[in-house]
């Protein structure tokens, strides 16, 4: 898991460089409605997918003041018609104030347009989602980049990209062999995973090295298991350490019992060689007597 200084380092490193949109920030401008009177209605599939990748997003571009990331809000880009607009599940706006947050964006008050758009599939929604809105964001709203994405599993994969070339055309981005597409706007990468116990095709952000985003809770997960093995590494170098700490006094003591079996193998080897003399000198003096006795019964 990186640390939070490298991820931060990494952040820095890999942030897009950007100027400061020409226009003021606008949280409402009187006359363009914030809602419509239909219902929010999105499945479980795509609740998870937009409340996860918005999440990882805002904690990417916590450190920049002025990246705009919205959900589900609108999007006007043609002052004074209020049909022109538009409101994708997530939009990313470079160059404008974080906050305060805003009701709805305006292109022409806040001088700029998203840079990069994300729509989720539905079956309401999929063919204006691949056609249409294609040339509504890139061409009509001047959306550098647009993608959309499938999260439900049990429908086929479907992750595509599109951004506007140099001279002003539309190209679609080719996926890499694991299906994911680089983001130049961004500088990200991106690429989906099977959460087959929730059955969701998840979108995820990863940085240009392969570092992935994470969420604040999986963030937490990660602190928690570091956490763990921290303790786990500790408890193992506080046994081996009582080990060697065992081996050491168990050295000691058996260095001590060779110096006293040392020490006793000398003195029983003095004893022995004091014997041994003692036995040479005693008989030395019994054959000294043995010699005398003679002399005396000869005489």
């Amino acid at each position: 898991m990186d640390t939070t200084n490298d991820f931060e380092f990494k952040q820095r490193k890999y942030m897009p460089v950007f100027p400061k949109a020409n226009g003021k920030t606008t949280v409402y401008i009187e006359g363009y409605p914030c809602e419509d009177d239909e219902p929010m209605s999105a499945t479980d599939f795509h609740g998870e997918q937009i409340i996860t990748l918005a999440e990882q997003f805002k904690r990417y571009f916590t450190i920049n003041e002025l990246v705009h990331i919205a959900v589900d809000s609108f999007i006007y880009y043609s002052e004074g018609d209020i049909t022109k607009c538009v409101a994708p599940d997530i939009h990313i706006v470079f160059g404008v104030a974080k906050y305060p947050l805003r009701r709805s964006f305006y292109t022409w008050a806040e001088g700029t347009a998203p840079v990069a758009v994300f729509e989720f599939l539905s079956d309401a929604t999929a063919r204006q989602d691949r056609n249409e809105k294609v040339g509504v964001y890139l061409n009509d709203i001047g959306v550098q980049e647009y993608f959309i994405h499938q999260p439900e599993l049990k429908k086929p994969a479907e992750f595509r990209g599109w951004r506007q070339d140099p001279s002003g055309g539309i190209v679609e981005m080719e996926p890499d062999a694991e299906g994911g597409l680089f983001s130049e706007a961004l500088n990200l990468y991106f690429r989906y995973e099977e959460q087959h116990h929730t059955h969701v095709r998840l979108l995820r952000p990863y940085l240009p090295d392969g570092t992935p985003i994470t969420t604040s809770l999986e963030e937490q997960h990660l602190k928690e298991a570091a956490e763990a093995r921290a303790e786990e590494e500790a408890h193992l170098k506080e046994a081996a350490e009582a080990r060697a700490e065992e081996e050491a006094h168990l050295k000691e003591a058996a260095e001590a019992r060779a110096e006293e079996e040392a020490h006793l193998r000398q003195d029983a080897e003095k004893l022995a060689a004091t014997e041994a003399q003692r036995r040479q000198d005693a008989e030395a003096e019994l054959e000294k007597l043995r010699t005398q006795l003679a002399n005396l019964q000869r005489q």
